[in-house]
């Protein structure tokens, strides 16, 4: 079974490696060493992750709407923990989820990521959802630019990428027959494979690999399914390890991200057996979180140190950090 990126999740998702540290008072009656509280059993160096809820923000015009999430954080230099503020310090590998994404997130992913390099062969990307399928509309920049349209359906492929097979093309207001009769050149001149972000043609379909379309932090999943639903392009993860689901201290909680076990590190801090809980303070909509600017969510909100010496940090969404900081309950 080959691991892939998750498309839009995007980038990420998930990176969300936000930690603390708490701890008791000294007992000075019987000064000994305290005892450190358990890990999750069979956690070792693992950091576990769940989301549910959480509108990962990747950079001001992106957003990854993760419904629901459960995965690890994998650091991706040995011996050295996850570090929140640096996200090419670990990958996030999803072992199932759905996560949407609106029409104008993918755009903005096309234009600000995957084809965000001189001389690529497409710009000015728009896509739509119309009757059920995608709708892509592009300059193809050839001698002349010429405005194109693609239509057509997504499908998962057995590998766990995302295929999107043209059942309508245009060129201005002229049908065409196929990719290669619209570019009339040849294929390795369309998309160049080192500089083009996870894009690739195959036959007459297009095909985006996940594991390339997202800057870091690198998802690693495998997409099984993928639908549109209403203004949304949906993406199922599956395939990955079977494991039963984490008991963050509020599982009630409407939207939240959960980490446990192994090492998490922000800004000069590591928390050492990680047992962290971020809640959205406001449950009437999805949690708004840029990774970016953590920072000023973190800054606004509070957080409390239960008696296991797990940390439970509550933050206001991104786009409410400029009201008044968040009373503790």
């Amino acid at each position: 079974m080959r691991l892939r990126t998750c498309l839009p999740c995007l980038p990420l998702l998930l990176a969300l490696a936000l930690s603390g540290c708490g701890g008791g008072n000294a007992d000075t009656t019987h000064p000994v060493a305290a005892t450190p509280p358990p890990r999750e059993p069979g956690s070792g160096g693992t950091v576990r992750a769940e989301m549910k809820g959480v509108d990962l923000r990747i950079d001001p015009s992106t957003v990854m709407e993760v419904r629901w999430l459960r995965g690890e954080l994998v650091a991706t230099e040995k011996g050295k923990p996850p570090w929140f503020d640096d996200p090419s310090t670990f990958q996030v590998k999803i072992d199932a989820g759905e996560i949407a994404l609106s029409p104008a997130s993918m755009s903005a992913l096309m234009n600000n990521y995957v084809f965000n390099y001189p001389k690529a062969p497409v710009s000015n990307i728009k896509i739509e959802i119309h009757d059920g399928k995608l709708r892509q509309s592009a300059t193809l920049n050839k001698k002349i630019k010429i405005e194109t349209t693609l239509e057509g359906d997504l499908s998962a492929t057995p590998d766990g990428d995302i295929r999107l097979h043209p059942t309508s093309i245009k060129a201005g207001d002229l049908p065409v027959k196929g990719l290669l009769n619209l570019l009339d050149i040849e294929l390795s001149e369309m998309i160049d494979t080192v500089k083009a972000r996870g894009v690739r043609i195959d036959e007459n379909d297009l095909i985006l690999d996940p594991e390339r379309v997202t800057p870091p932090p690198r998802i690693v999943g495998r997409v099984t399914a993928v639908r549109i639903e209403g203004d949304r392009i949906v993406q199922i993860f599956g395939g990955g390890a079977e494991k039963a689901s984490l008991k963050p201290p509020f599982p009630k909680a409407d939207h939240y991200m959960f980490y446990r076990g192994g090492e998490l590190s922000f800004g000069k801090l590591t928390m050492h057996g990680a047992d962290l809980q971020i809640i959205d303070a406001d449950s009437t909509d999805p949690f708004n979180f840029y990774l970016a600017q953590y920072s000023r969510q973190l800054v606004a909100g509070y957080s409390r140190t239960l008696s296991d010496k797990g940390l439970v940090v509550f933050m206001p969404d991104f786009d409410q950090t400029g009201e008044e900081k968040l009373a503790a309950k």
